[in-house]
């Protein structure tokens, strides 16, 4: 009666505690929550002590003093447990802070530890803007090579080899020191067809050597390399291990593959990709640190960083990425993480800057310096673009995700290099003709000079033609680039699809005030000496909104948009137009293309920003169900190490809960798969007292007779989560989830009047999730 009552006890006293862990962190809760945790530890030694008592017993140490290297550690393609890894390095951290008194060397120990995060995501901003130039300046050089070469110095660009002459003009020879190919293949370009089939052949043939290099880099030295990576960050910044994704090779690879994919005129961009690459120098710098390095839930705060970084100089918007990866790729984003980030994005945008890549002292790639005011009345046209956005977003994301379906499914993934090859030369042909499609041929314009507003010409009306034609040719040709095994961005594509729908919308509306000029809508708007309208505004306007449709961002992608530009005037068009394309791309589905690419994939993430509405309860989602087996259970002290590992080569679990025995079904604890099976062989290996029929004990204390008559026993309890979160089989599922996504839970087990029932996995709720909305649960593919 005494052991059940102190049972009841420490169950009421854990009940509390895990209440207020729910509620806050650890660094949170009052004196009374610490003491009530003291109060739960002393229960538990009192009732193993009362019960050791009965039959005698002995106190041992752990058999494993120093745990073995990979205790805590997870496998790949397996959720972390964010409270354990949490709560792991409070403990360092305060190991470290009592001994800061004993010496100099501690004290500077402790510097050090709190000055670490500091110094890593410095090193990671300064690597991610030294990449980020080197490909800048690597893909300016080789798609100009589709159009000729600098005889004298190879390794310049156009721009670059035209510095230095003074004879520079701004037609397609450029200068006498740039050869173009018809000219080295000796074809004068007075000879007007020969000189243009020369330039159509020579840019479709290094289209596809380009591409052929990029495809198979790829496939040879690193498969992560292909695709965004946001989709995958995204992933792994919500707890989830892919091993090599973040790693040095992918690194290399992305990189070099990145400036030929898009130095092969392919409809994609670097932005999203030098997100991936920002991450894996966060990956590889977090190693230097072990206070990051060997713990995954502190690393994915350098992870958070180094993709605010990765924006910060894809776009030049420091301010942006930070934004960007608290609205858009992280999990976990608490306010020193905030600060860092902020820290890192602002070391890399000075990197980049240093070395000046686009020559233009720049830091944004599209400087803008427009200086007509908006009006009122363009708020019209400005929410048409903005509807178009969002309707454009929605078509795109379907599209896009029924052709990468379709491709899984078919013969067609099975020939990836083959499909790189066929969407490269259908690109190549039908860009080069088209100025507004092809990297090639440029239209060199002032723009900070002054024009005048006037009636359309041919001029105007041969370009709105191409650029309707250039507009339909990106949107059905970007659908099928995205998802090929290169290293591909999408966000450069829907700017431009944007903005070719906003400069013909700004055109339209500029001829529009220019006829009824005397209007009293348009009267203000045209004065002499300047257009009436500003058409680049509009396609500013349109690109912020194609963007907005297509990945759902909203306030980071209004800070981003005025960053790249500098059009900090302009900010309310941009709000106006990413609000309507956020609401009309809501209308359709509320899913962006990157959480799209997740669900197509069958990542293991439990998105945020969804809401679980329905009325199940904790025992209608747990494992077992009535018809499977009864849940795999170890016993604290009456389970042998031939019996334990037994269990482990039938099963494939990640985890067991540890209970007091079978007839009473009470929990003690959990133990992880991994643990337990380093701590087996690491015991077998180092001690030859541990054989197979060795008892295995987690437990403070072991019977005397048992030291004394039998083979040497196992403790383990180092190895044990003495407090697991755990759940009653009558907990609503929509507070469950919420568990889920805010304490990064790994698994949490099931209970009724103190008594184990089951278990439940985030798998688990993500294949109930999919159940709810009559979608396949077997489209989760990792534990």
């Amino acid at each position: 009666m005494e052991t059940d009552t102190l049972i009841e006890d420490m169950a009421s006293v854990q009940a509390h505690y895990r209440a207020v862990s729910a509620n806050g962190t650890v660094s949170e809760r009052s004196s009374t929550d610490e003491e009530m945790l003291d109060i739960a530890t002393d229960t538990r030694f009192e009732y193993t002590d009362l019960a050791d008592k009965s039959h005698g017993s002995t106190n041992l140490m752990d058999t494993l003093d120093d745990l073995p290297p990979g205790i805590g550690q997870y496998d790949d393609f397996h959720t972390i447990d964010w409270l354990r890894d949490i709560s792991r390095d409070r403990i360092r951290h305060r190991q470290i802070s009592k001994r800061k008194q004993d010496s100099c060397f501690a004290k500077v120990k402790v510097a050090h530890d709190a000055w670490s995060g500091w110094v890593c995501v410095l090193l990671v901003g300064c690597a991610t803007g030294a990449f980020a130039a080197v490909i800048d300046v690597g893909t300016s050089w080789m798609s100009d090579l589709k159009e000729g070469i600098c005889l004298e110095q190879f390794w310049f660009n156009r721009e670059q080899c035209c510095w230095a002459v003074n004879d520079t003009t701004f037609d397609q020879n450029a200068c006498s020191q740039w050869y173009s190919w018809s000219h080295l293949f000796g074809v004068s370009e007075s000879s007007v067809f020969g000189s243009y089939m020369i330039k159509y052949i020579m840019y479709v043939l290094w289209a596809m050597v380009f591409a052929t290099l990029a495809v198979m880099l790829v496939r040879v030295f690193a498969p992560y390399a292909c695709g965004s990576g946001i989709p995958e960050i995204k992933t792994i910044l919500s707890g989830f291990i892919i091993r090599g994704y973040l790693g040095k090779w992918t690194l290399i690879i992305k990189s070099v593959c990145m400036m030929l994919a898009v130095s092969a005129g392919l409809s994609l961009g670097k932005e999203g990709p030098l997100v991936h690459v920002a991450s894996c120098c966060g990956n590889i710098f977090s190693y230097l640190f072990p206070k990051y390095g060997k713990n995954e839930a502190k690393k994915r705060e350098i992870l958070s960083a180094a993709a605010a970084a990765g924006v910060s100089v894809a776009f030049g918007a420091p301010i942006g990425g930070v934004l960007f990866s608290l609205e858009e790729v992280s999990y976990y984003f608490p306010l020193k993480t905030l600060w860092r980030s902020f820290f890192c994005a602002l070391a890399a945008a000075f990197v980049l800057r240093s070395f000046n890549p686009f020559g233009n002292d720049h830091l944004v790639m599209f400087y803008v310096d427009y200086r007509n005011a908006w009006y009122l009345v363009e708020l019209i046209p400005f929410i048409v673009l903005g509807v178009f956005g969002g309707i454009w977003g929605a078509v795109f994301i379907k599209g896009n995700i029924r052709w990468c379906r379709y491709r899984k499914s078919s013969n067609l993934g099975k020939f990836p290099i083959t499909e790189v090859l066929v969407v490269t030369a259908v690109t190549a042909i039908l860009a080069f003709p088209n100025p507004y499609t092809s990297d090639y041929q440029r239209n060199l314009t002032d723009a900070t000079t002054d024009f005048t507003s006037a009636n359309i010409d041919s001029g105007v009306t041969r370009a709105m033609w191409q650029l309707a034609l250039a507009l339909v040719f990106k949107m059905v040709i970007t659908v099928f680039t995205f998802g090929i095994k290169v290293p591909a961005g999408l966000f450069i594509p829907s700017m431009a699809i944007g903005a070719i729908a906003g400069r013909m919308i700004g055109i339209g509306m500029e001829q529009l005030a220019y006829s009824h000029r005397e209007h009293y809508l348009f009267k203000e708007m045209c004065h002499s000496g300047h257009t009436c309208v500003t058409p680049g505004l509009y396609a500013m306007v349109g690109a912020c909104a194609t963007l907005g449709g297509v990945t759902k961002m909203t306030v980071s992608l209004v800070v981003i948009m005025f960053e790249l530009t500098g059009g900090l005037q302009y900010i309310v068009p941009l709000m106006a137009a990413a609000m309507t394309a956020k609401w009309i791309g809501d209308a359709f589905d509320k899913e962006g293309i990157y959480d799209a690419h997740i669900k197509l994939n069958g990542y293991p993430f439990l998105d945020s920003k969804e809401e679980f509405t329905h009325t199940t309860i904790a025992a209608d989602v747990m494992r077992p169900k009535r018809t499977e087996p009864p849940l795999c259970v170890l016993t604290q002290d009456s389970m042998t190490v031939e019996q334990i590992e037994a269990i482990m080569r039938e099963t494939d679990h990640n985890g067991f809960p540890v209970i007091v025995s079978a007839e009473s079904q009470y929990l003690v604890g959990f133990v992880l798969r991994r643990d337990l099976s380093i701590a087996i062989s690491s015991a077998r290996t180092n001690h030859d007292g541990i054989v197979s029929n060795s008892v295995v004990y987690f437990t403070n204390h072991v019977p005397v007779n048992t030291v004394v008559g039998g083979p040497e026993p196992l403790k383990l309890r180092k190895i044990l989560d003495m407090a697991p979160v755990t759940i009653t089989d009558q907990t609503p599922m929509e507070t469950v989830v919420e568990m889920f996504r805010k304490l990064g839970l790994r698994q949490t087990l099931v209970t009724h009047n103190g008594r184990l029932l089951g278990i439940i996995t985030k798998k688990d709720i993500l294949r109930h999730i999919a159940q709810l909305k009559n979608q396949d649960p077997d489209s989760i593919l990792f534990n």
